[in-house]
Formats: C-alpha cells, sequence, structure tokens
C-alpha cells in the first residue's frame, strides 16, 4: 500500500486505467495537480487513502478484464496528436459551440432566483475564450514543430531548431495556462455545488450541469495526456536528439 501512496496521482493515472474514473469520482485534480503523491492528493481531498487506494485496485482488475485501449506511452506522437486534436480539441469546441447558448437560456429563465447561474456562466466565458486561443496556439504552432520533430527522428534527419529556442519554451506555456483552466474547472464546480441541480431545475438546467460536468471531465483528460504524456514526450525527444 505504501509504495502505491508514495507514488505521483499522474503516475497512477497513466499505469491505471481505470484511475482517472476514481479520482473524477473524488474530485483528485490528476492533470495539473500530476505532481503530488496520492497521499498528498487524498488529504487534500479529504478521503481516505487507504480506500483510494483499494478503489484504485479494483479498478485495475476491472480495467486489466476489458479489452485493452491504446497506450499512449508506446504510440507514435504523431498518432497522439491526431487523437489529442480529432477527440479533445473537436469535443471542447463543439461543447463551447453549444453550451453559450444553453446557459443564456437557463440564466433567462433562472437566474433571478439563482445568483450563482450568471456567476458560473461568466467564469465559464473566460475559460472558453482561453481555451479557444489556447487550442489555436497547440495547432498552429507547437504541435507540427513536434510531428516535424518526430518525422525528422524517424527518417534519422537533424531535427530543425525551432522558432522558439526549445519545445520548452511552448510547453512551459501551454503548462502554465492548463493550470489557469484547472482553477477555472475547480471554481465552477464550487459555484454549482458539484453540478447538483436544485430542485426547481426544469430540464434544460440539468442538461447544462450534466454537460458542465462531461466538459469537464473531458477536459480533464485531456490536459493529463498533454501535461503527462504528450509534453514529457516531445521534451525527452528533443532532448536526445
Amino acid at each position: 500500500m505504501s509504495v502505491m501512496t508514495e507514488k505521483t496521482v499522474g503516475e497512477l493515472a497513466l499505469g491505471n486505467l481505470g484511475a482517472t474514473r476514481v479520482f473524477e469520482k473524488l474530485g483528485i485534480d490528476y492533470c495539473c495537480g500530476g505532481g503530488q503523491t496520492l497521499e498528498q492528493a487524498c488529504q487534500a481531498a479529504h478521503a481516505s487513502v487507504n480506500q483510494v487506494a483499494d478503489s484504485l485496485a479494483e479498478a485495475s482488475r476491472l480495467a486489466s478484464a476489458a479489452p485493452p485501449a491504446r497506450n499512449w506511452q508506446a504510440e507514435p506522437l504523431s498518432e497522439l496528436l491526431a487523437h489529442i486534436q480529432g477527440t479533445h480539441h473537436v469535443y471542447t469546441r463543439e461543447e463551447i459551440a453549444r453550451l453559450g447558448p444553453l446557459f443564456d437560456k437557463v440564466c433567462s429563465v433562472h437566474g433571478g432566483n439563482h445568483p450563482e447561474l450568471p456567476h458560473l456562466r461568466e467564469v465559464f466565458s473566460g475559460l472558453a475564450e482561453e481555451l479557444t486561443t489556447h487550442l489555436m496556439k497547440e495547432e498552429m504552432v507547437l504541435f507540427p514543430y513536434i510531428l516535424r520533430m518526430e518525422e525528422a527522428v524517424v527518417a534519422k534527419e537533424p531535427v530543425l531548431p525551432p522558432p522558439f529556442g526549445s519545445v520548452r519554451n511552448p510547453v512551459a506555456m501551454m503548462m502554465n495556462e492548463h493550470d489557469g483552466a484547472g482553477s477555472a474547472l475547480r471554481n465552477m464546480r464550487q459555484i454549482s455545488n458539484g453540478y447538483a441541480a436544485p430542485p426547481d431545475a426544469c430540464i434544460s438546467f440539468q442538461t447544462l450541469y450534466r454537460a458542465l460536468a462531461a466538459f469537464e471531465a473531458d477536459l480533464h483528460q485531456h490536459i493529463h495526456l498533454e501535461n503527462n504524456v504528450l509534453f514529457p514526450r516531445a521534451i525527452e525527444m528533443e532532448r536526445s536528439h
């Protein structure tokens, strides 16, 4: 048990395919907060480390019985980039476009009785604006460089120096922005009381809260893949070539 509790949350999320569901349920940050140990994360989430360790062991058992998922630590970076863009970037953009009008509808009906809703919309709007710029920077600057770097390494050709000095520079910027997104998500969860819709919530209100919870879970997985898999692998590839 002690070996597991000394591992970082990010390591556990990488090594146990079912771990992210356990962490989501408990509100443990495994993407931006992936560097903390399980023990530290459990203390912050006011969760029993023994119970969490048992849940992780069960999740690992269930995951091992399921069909094998893709191992993003071993797949080519080009495949990982295509997955991040085609799955998470597409989802994020589609949900931002859908949730804006849904927020307006729910706020117009329930905003008077639920002052948390306009506040929640304001935080989401700021997050949506930052994410839109963030995705564009990744797709136009960082991701194409990582792709070209891997192509050169595979072809055993020299890697052209990037215009930003080192891949560490844009990675540091993206991780800083990920921290900001993580902070906004925590703020939204607090404002919404954990996305628990009140008794007078109509279908649209309930739909909004379910969609925001799903948006949060996807963004956590998205940031986890970049912070804990893509970025370290890109930095290591640049360093060793």
